[in-house]
This record gives C-alpha cells, structure tokens and sequence, in this order.
C-alpha cells in the first residue's frame, strides 16, 4: 500500500467515526491517489487536483466541483500531516445545487400503486413491495432505512419501528398509526405462510427469502408507475416522492387544523432524521395546495393590510 492510499484509508477511518458512510469518497479518492501517483506526486496539489477533477467529459460542472470538493477534504486532512499539501481553491468550477421536481403523489396515486404492486406475479414479491411502498408513504422513511429492517427492528405489539442503519448513523425511533401496524402485521402474517424458513432476518423478504435490494424495488417502482400512467416521458417519479409527500401532506393537516407550524417542523424533522429543520423546510416546497392554505393563514390574519 502507498503512502498516500494509507493516509485516504485514516483520513476516511476517522471521518467514518463520525458517522459518515462516505462509500463515493472513498471510490473517488482512490482514483485520485492512482492519478497522483501516475503524475510522480507524492502529496496533493491544487493544479493537480483540479486537473483530475474534470477528467470526466461531457458532464455537467457540478459532477467536477463535486469531485474537487472531495479532494478539497482530503487535502485539508492530508495538510495537517504533510505542510507541502496544497488545498485546492473552492470556487475553481461554477457549481449550481440542483435538485429534482418531486412529483407530489395523491392519495389515489398511492391507492393504485399498492394495487398493482400486488398484481405483480410472485406471491412474496407482491407482498413485500406493496408493504414497503405503503410504508414509505405513510412513514416518510428513506429506501435504504426501510430495506435494512429487521424483524426485531418492528415492533408490531408497540406500533414502533427502530431505525439503526439510519444516514450518518442517526438511530431513531418512529411511531407508526395504528392503520399501518395492522397493515405490516398482515404483511409478517403473509411473509411467513409463503417462507416459514427465511434465508435472512430482514423484515421484508424477497422472492428468494433474501432482504429486498434497492436496485429491484427502484426497477419494479419504475415499472408499475409507467403501467399505472403516473410515469411519463416529462413526469418521472422516484421512490423518495413519496417521502416528500409524507412530508408535505403532514404540513397540509397541520395547517387545517389551525397549528403552530414553526413550533411543530422540529418534530417532523426528527421523525424523519433530519438534522436541522432547515433540511425540512425544503420537503414542503413545490406544493400548489399547501401555498394555497399558507396564503389562506396569511390573508386571515392580515387580510386588511394593503
């Protein structure tokens, strides 16, 4: 191992201890330390650097300042060991956060998901996918959170579920309605008629009686969302929409019922392991209904302002 690939594996070490994954970091700067290398450095520098983060071609400045922002992290590691490390400049590509539309399920759209996903042809598949799209809509749980449950994570006496395996490693806990326990319940009930010897812990099972993978629950999403009529050549749902529907339709309820919103976002922030409500606020955009009730409280109260 190089001197270099041995300072990204403590650098990384020690990021990771703080709860970070990192998985692209770690792929991105192995790259760049076989790049270094090639070149004859034995450190960072920043004409370096800014050379290797825009050897990718025809993609959008965004993915170069990504890649420079990585190594900008590791360089202000690797400084603090090596003074003749260079950190590159910050500002060296024009960088614009983007974020995709999310389309804002209905309830009906949600209805007629469920129902084809337990048309799907395998009794286990069916099962499983219409229990976890059910759960990430009326949950707001991320897809990987939900995929790494296991049975002793559901508590289905209590209407809890314990979240470990939660982004940066942000255990929490989340109250289910009662609606939703009696719906995972006849799920369990199901799962374990049509595999009493499961190959895995994993609360949802997948045809082989292994944990369900992201990669077959995003293709069977886009697959029953393109039959269903809600995907189309402009309208392109993810899963995580219906995480934002949860977000955006918790607000929508709290703002017919007349609630503070500012003294109540925390707690949905929490709910759905967030960091700071700021990251929140963000959910609760791109709503027609929720501008139309934001601007209803705004015109009762100062309606007779001009």
């Amino acid at each position: 191992m190089s001197g270099l690939q041995a300072h990204v594996d403590d650098y990384l070490r020690l990021r990771r201890a703080l709860g970070f994954k990192l998985k692209e970091d770690e792929r991105l700067l192995g790259r760049l330390v076989g790049y270094l290398e090639a070149a004859g450095a034995t450190t960072v520098s920043s004409e370096l650097a800014i050379r290797w983060a825009r050897l990718p071609v025809g993609v959008h400045p965004n993915q170069w300042a990504k890649r420079l922002r990585i190594a900008r992290g590791f360089a202000g590691y690797l400084q603090t060991i090596d003074p003749t490390t260079e950190i590159p400049p910050p500002d060296v590509f024009p960088h614009r956060l983007q974020r995709a539309t999310p389309y804002l399920f209905s309830q009906q759209d949600v209805c007629r998901l469920l129902a084809e996903a337990r048309r799907l042809r395998h009794p286990m598949r069916a099962a499983s996918y219409e229990a976890l799209f059910g759960l990430l809509a009326v949950s707001g749980m991320r897809i990987g959170e939900a995929i790494a449950l296991e049975r002793e994570d559901v508590d289905l006496d209590a209407g809890l579920i314990t979240i470990r395996k939660a982004k940066r490693d942000r255990g929490r806990l989340v109250p289910l309605h009662p609606t939703a326990t009696e719906a995972l319940r006849r799920y369990a009930s199901e799962r374990d008629r049509l595999c009493p010897t499961p190959r895995s812990r994993a609360f949802f099972l997948s045809s082989a009686g292994t944990p369900v993978l992201a990669v077959g629950l995003r293709a069977t999403f886009r697959e029953i969302t393109t039959r269903i009529g809600v995907r189309t050549q402009a309208v392109r749902p993810r899963i995580h929409d219906l995480r934002h529907r949860f977000a955006v339709q918790t607000l929508i309820d709290w703002h017919r019922s007349g609630a503070n919103i500012n003294e109540r976002i925390a707690t949905l922030s929490t709910y759905l392991g967030h960091i700071s409500p700021a990251d929140t606020y963000w959910y609760l955009s791109a709503s027609p209904e929720l501008m139309a009730l934001a601007a209803e409280r705004l015109d009762d109260r100062f309606g007779s302002v001009r």
